[in-house]
């Protein structure tokens, strides 16, 4: 690692803050806490930002309203920080845009690998496959994915708003053209988190990427599932 990453951990929490904070920084990472969300906002409009840590609950503006806000303005990698009973919070949080989540109270060891994990696949890792990979668009029915941008556009050359987590499942289709793709190995080559067999936020991000990608998404021809099987790019 040529340059120190800096991670934000945004929890209302301070025994939380202070305890992950102290043990990241341990670890070699540049640390900055917050306690909630005028404060989160500040850092990273103010400062390059490589992982938020964040709680979703919190008083105020909660972790997933901050998710999206991140999301909408920033790369930046982000792990939410749930009860071990919120499940929903999970799925939503996924789907927001967030790479990773860990439940509470929070192993620091297996916090520290989740952060490790993020950050190859958000820095070295996409950099490594996208020069391997040769072109640097690929077409997905009427519309191309820009992989140097990391955009979708349509037919007219217009901006699809995309997150991180489709572009890098899009980006994997790419990669994989014409071979069938279960759930395991979609997890597994975009998500780079353990597999959970009844996680379904793949099938429902890629009935999201359809309705973006498929002249018509109730019979798809672009991404099609393969009963029982997976999905193939064709």
């Amino acid at each position: 690692m040529t340059a120190i990453s800096q991670i934000v951990v945004c929890d209302d929490e301070p025994d939380v803050r202070d305890m992950v904070a102290e043990y990241l920084e341990r670890h070699g990472y540049a640390v900055t806490t917050a306690d909630a969300g005028p404060a989160l906002r500040q850092i990273v409009e103010s400062q390059p930002v490589d992982v938020v840590i964040l709680d979703i609950r919190m008083p105020g503006e909660d972790g997933l309203s901050l998710a999206r806000y991140l999301r909408e303005h920033s790369e930046v990698a982000i792990i939410m920080l749930t009860g071990s009973a919120e499940i929903i919070d999970r799925v939503v949080g996924l789907e927001i845009g967030a790479d990773d989540y860990i439940g509470k109270p929070v192993d620091l060891r297996e916090l520290l690998a989740r952060v490790k994990a993020v950050l190859r696949r958000t820095t070295g890792r996409d950099r490594v496959a996208e020069n391997a990979l040769g072109p640097q668009s690929a077409q997905f029915g009427h519309c191309r994915l820009d992989l140097e941008q990391r955009k979708l556009f349509d037919a007219d050359g217009l901006d699809i708003a995309i997150t991180p987590m489709e572009f890098r499942l899009l980006k994997v289709f790419a990669e994989n053209r014409g071979r069938i793709l279960n759930r395991d190995q979609l997890l597994e080559l975009a998500h780079d988190r353990g597999w959970d067999p009844f996680d379904r936020s793949i099938d429902i991000r890629i009935s999201r990427l359809r309705k973006k990608i498929e002249t018509d998404p109730t019979k798809p021809e672009v991404i099609k599932t393969i009963r029982g099987v997976g999905y193939l790019y064709a």
